[in-house]
């Protein structure tokens, strides 16, 4: 296995290239599309201030790239976007010359209210066709998107209005989301983004409102809402088509969008995302990670609010002139676990990427996979996971049943990355490989080009020990694609504080801890607050959840401090079990699974208890709330009843909190209300 400095390994080389020498690394990607005006130099650096702007000087077109280059290569008739909604039943499929004309008109829509360069729009969409052509056009004027997920917390939308004091709102009339049984929930969203700007000190302009069939909403002119159908009717030309209108170019360093993290804390971040680099390191992610083409389909089953959505379902595949599939799901429930694997079929998709946790549902709604099975997954190259930590079961798992194993035809790829770097920083380039190379199930792959990924202690001194677990910080300049700054933090302050104060200038701290081995592989494993100090000893809860997951009845186990007096703390484990042994006695599962930490990790590092879940807190995109349920926790061995927990608006079921809440109740009162943990 080769190792992270090892010369002859493709990725490697790439790598140290682009810590070396950056600007000469980059300049070459920089290079394969167009820019409208020569940029200065790739990369100013400043080394006083550790500051950094890429491609300065230059201007580029974001549309132009993603959509006009491919039309006029005689490329309109290829698809671009295909819709698919199981919740709906409905299917779409848009070209590159019908998403050309589709984003010229709602741009010139756009341009007609005023819209123009560094001017922000707020998308509150659900997952349709008009959201992604929404986000060309608002790019296409040179304006900044900010997306928040359709159905999101009135409250939580207004703190998002306030920060990026858009000109315009564009939503829908509602979002449909599936569930057991088939049955189906449709969301009105004009009574939340209303309520959302009466709760706004910012008021935009006007509201378009895109009006689904599945649900009409009445507008209040009075309150500036505006239909959208009727206005891109009233601006298409009959018969028009033949002429394709070349967008503006714009500075490198502008605001191509604002995306705010899922914080939990008062004022949401605002992480702001750089036109020309961000266009140039998507580009390369593509083709070199994911090895996509222009023959390419990819599947990437998130959400246009996630910056995996961003990324990977609308800007990358477009910029390479693929397909990419906007899907309107869920893994289960619409109607069942084999959805993914009937979209794989039916697209001849080559690319999937998802998270762990859908998975984990797959799996356990369709334990033996025959939905898998009964589904012709050849076309499939590669399945990329990202959003937190899988562990080593399921990967396995997956690798075996889509290619027969390791040496096959295809691989998962598993790999780590954030808001702020707008990209992935580790996985397998697979597109630097002539063959699948093999993987590290449990690992986050090996550092990206690009990304200087190091481990510190807490006095922030390197880590060079392989194996050894520290606080994962990245050296700087980032790779292009990575955030520099937060909207509306004129002076830097959020900035420095949430990323740049512990670990001082030179170094940014991701907030996430994990070690690398010997073969270069990045290996994350916890929140860096998740890290369990018991009586004086370091643990991972993702090398603990490992041990756990040993155990063959648990299907997913979530391990979080608990208070404990006499220790500090003491690790509990949320689990959830296999069909086959829904009734067992939580007692003994307790002594089996700590029989297995014992022998793997140690005596120290029992757990004090553990709870059987039904629900799992997630976020829309599948990801754990962690914070939730150790929060619950908290607050019940404190004495109280775990209610009062903040709870993040992206949360999928809030009812799932009820259920935490109730299962840490019920397990603090047959105990007394005491930890029991024995060594």
């Amino acid at each position: 296995m080769p190792t992270d400095t090892d010369s002859t390994d493709p990725q490697s080389h790439a790598h140290t290239a682009s810590l070396t020498s950056p600007s000469t690394f980059w300049h070459t990607h920089a290079q394969q599309l167009h820019w409208s005006t020569p940029y200065t130099t790739p990369l100013h650096h400043d080394a006083a201030t550790a500051g950094w702007t890429w491609f300065p000087g230059g201007t580029i077109s974001a549309t132009y790239n993603l959509v006009t280059r491919h039309v006029l290569a005689g490329n309109g008739a290829r698809t671009a976007i295909i819709w698919d909604s199981p919740v709906t039943g409905m299917k779409r499929r848009i070209t590159y010359g019908e998403l050309q004309e589709e984003v010229e008109v709602l741009a010139e829509v756009l341009r007609q209210r005023g819209v123009g360069r560094g001017d922000r729009v707020l998308v509150y969409m659900p997952m349709i066709p008009e959201c992604q052509i929404a986000l060309l056009a608002i790019a296409h004027l040179g304006a900044v998107h900010t997306v928040v997920f359709g159905g999101f917390a009135p409250a939580e939308c207004s703190k998002r209005i306030d920060s990026a004091e858009p000109k315009l709102v564009l939503t829908a009339s509602c979002g449909i989301e599936g569930g057991a049984g088939g049955k189906r929930r449709v969301t009105p969203y004009l009574p939340l983004v209303r309520e959302a700007i009466d709760k706004s000190a910012h008021k935009p302009q006007a509201t378009l409102l895109w009006q689904r069939e599945e649900m009409y909403q009445a507008l209040d002119k009075g309150r500036g809402e505006l239909g959208w159908n009727k206005l891109v009717r009233s601006e298409r030309i009959p018969g028009g088509g033949g002429c394709v209108e070349v967008g503006e170019a714009f500075p490198s360093e502008d605001p191509q969008y604002i995306i705010y993290t899922s914080g939990t804390t008062g004022k949401p971040k605002g992480v702001i995302r750089t036109l020309g680099g961000h266009l140039v390191g998507l580009s390369y992610t593509a083709k070199t990670l994911f090895n996509l083409t222009p023959s390419s389909t990819i599947f990437c089953a998130s959400d246009l609010g996630w910056v995996v959505g961003h990324s990977y379902i609308h800007y990358s595949p477009l910029l390479l002139g693929a397909t990419t599939i906007l899907f309107e799901g869920k893994p289960i429930g619409t109607p069942d676990a084999s959805t993914f694997w009937r979209i794989v079929e039916d697209y001849k998709v080559d690319v999937l990427s998802t998270a762990p946790t859908a998975l984990r549902a797959i799996h356990r709604e369709d334990p033996e996979l025959r939905g898998l099975a009964a589904h012709d997954t050849s076309s499939l190259k590669a399945l990329f996971l990202a959003g937190e930590r899988s562990e080593a079961g399921i990967v396995d798992l997956f690798q075996r049943r889509l290619w027969g194993g390791y040496d096959g035809s295809g691989t998962i790829v598993d790999n780590w990355w954030s808001s702020e770097s707008g990209s992935p920083m580790t996985g397998v380039c697979l597109g630097l490989y002539p063959r699948p190379p093999r993987i590290k199930p449990g690992s986050a792959g090996r550092p990206l080009p690009g990304w200087d990924i190091r481990i510190v202690d807490d006095s922030g001194k390197r880590i060079t020990e392989a194996g050894k677990m520290g606080n994962i910080v990245l050296g700087l300049p980032l790779a292009p694609t990575g955030f520099r700054s937060l909207w509306a933090d004129e002076e830097g302050a959020l900035y420095t504080k949430a990323y740049k104060q512990r670990f001082g200038a030179d170094l940014l701290d991701t907030g996430d801890a994990g070690y690398i081995d010997a073969d270069g592989f990045v290996n994350v494993m916890s929140r860096t607050d998740d890290v369990i100090n018991v009586a004086a000893h370091r643990f991972s809860t993702g090398a603990m959840e490992g041990v756990v997951l040993g155990h063959a009845g648990i299907g997913e186990a979530y391990v979080v401090p608990c208070p404990d007096s006499l220790k500090g703390h003491v690790p509990f484990g949320f689990l959830v079990l296999e069909a086959a042994l829904q009734d067992v006695d939580e007692g003994v599962l307790l002594k089996e699974v700590n029989e297995l930490v014992r022998r793997e990790i140690g005596p120290i590092a029992v757990l004090g208890g553990i709870v059987v879940l039904t629900k799992v807190p997630r976020t829309r995109s599948g990801k754990t709330l962690r914070r939730v349920m150790r929060e619950v926790l908290e607050g019940v061995v404190a004495g109280g009843d775990g209610r009062g927990v903040e709870v993040p608006a992206t949360i999928d079921d809030v009812t799932s909190v009820e259920s935490v809440r109730a299962a840490v109740v019920r397990w603090w009162k047959e105990r007394g209300g005491v930890v029991k943990a024995k060594m």
